[in-house]
C-alpha cells in the first residue's frame, strides 16, 4: 500500500466519522411538509439528508471528471429534472420506491466518481436526470401549499446548484492535482454510505 493511499485514507477517516454519527438521526431526512414554509426551508434541506447532499457533490466531482461540457449539463439536468419530480409530487402523480431509488441514485453515482466510467454527456445527463426525479419528488413531498411554495422550490433548487458548484470544484482539483485515489476513496465512500441507507 502506498504512502499516499495510507494519507488519503487518513484525510477521509473524519469525514467518514461524520457519516456514520449522521446514518442514524439523518438518513433520509424527510420531516413533512409542516417543516417546509419558506425559502430558508427549502436552502436548508438538501443539507439535512445525507442522501442528497452526497447524490448532489457526486453529481458535480463526477461531471468534473467527464469533461468542460458536462460541468454544465450535468449540474443543469439535475435541478431541472428536480422540478420535474417536485411537480409530479404536488400533483399526487404516484411514483414507486422514493426513498429506495434515492439511495441507488447514492450508490449509483459513487460508483460513477470511484471508478472514474466515462459515458456520453447526454447518457451521462439522463441517468442524472432520471435519479433528480426522485430526489425532486422527495421535496415535493414536503412542499408547503400556500403561496410559499414557490420560495421553497427556489431554496431547494438554489442549495442543489451550490452543491453542485461544490462537488464541480472537488472533481476540478481531483484532476488538476491528480488525486486519483482520493477521487476513488470519496466515491467508495459515497457509494457505501449509499448502500447504508439502502439496508439500515
Amino acid at each position: 500500500m502506498s504512502n499516499s493511499f495510507r494519507v488519503s485514507c487518513r484525510a477521509l477517516l473524519p469525514p467518514v466519522l461524520l457519516c456514520l454519527l449522521m446514518l442514524p438521526g439523518a438518513a433520509f431526512a424527510h420531516p413533512g411538509p409542516h417543516h417546509a414554509t419558506d425559502l430558508a426551508a427549502g436552502f436548508l434541506h438538501p443539507f439535512t439528508g445525507i442522501d442528497h447532499l452526497l447524490a448532489m457533490l457526486a453529481v458535480g466531482i463526477w461531471a468534473a471528471r467527464l469533461g468542460r461540457k458536462a460541468m454544465w449539463m450535468l449540474p443543469a439536468a439535475f435541478p431541472a429534472a428536480m422540478i420535474v419530480g417536485a411537480v409530479l409530487s404536488i400533483a399526487n402523480v404516484q411514483l414507486p420506491m422514493i426513498e429506495p431509488m434515492i439511495g441507488i441514485s447514492v450508490v449509483a453515482l459513487g460508483v460513477a466518481v470511484a471508478s472514474g466510467v466515462t459515458l456520453p454527456v447526454a447518457a451521462s445527463a439522463t441517468l442524472v436526470a432520471l435519479f433528480a426525479v426522485f430526489h425532486g419528488y422527495a421535496h415535493g413531498l414536503e412542499a408547503p401549499v400556500d403561496s410559499s411554495m414557490l420560495g421553497y422550490t427556489a431554496g431547494f433548487i438554489g442549495a442543489t446548484v451550490l452543491l453542485h458548484v461544490l462537488g464541480v470544484g472537488i472533481g476540478t482539483w481531483f484532476v488538476r492535482a491528480n488525486r486519483t485515489r482520493l477521487r476513488q476513496a470519496s466515491g467508495s465512500l459515497i457509494a457505501l454510505t449509499g448502500a447504508a441507507l439502502l439496508f439500515f
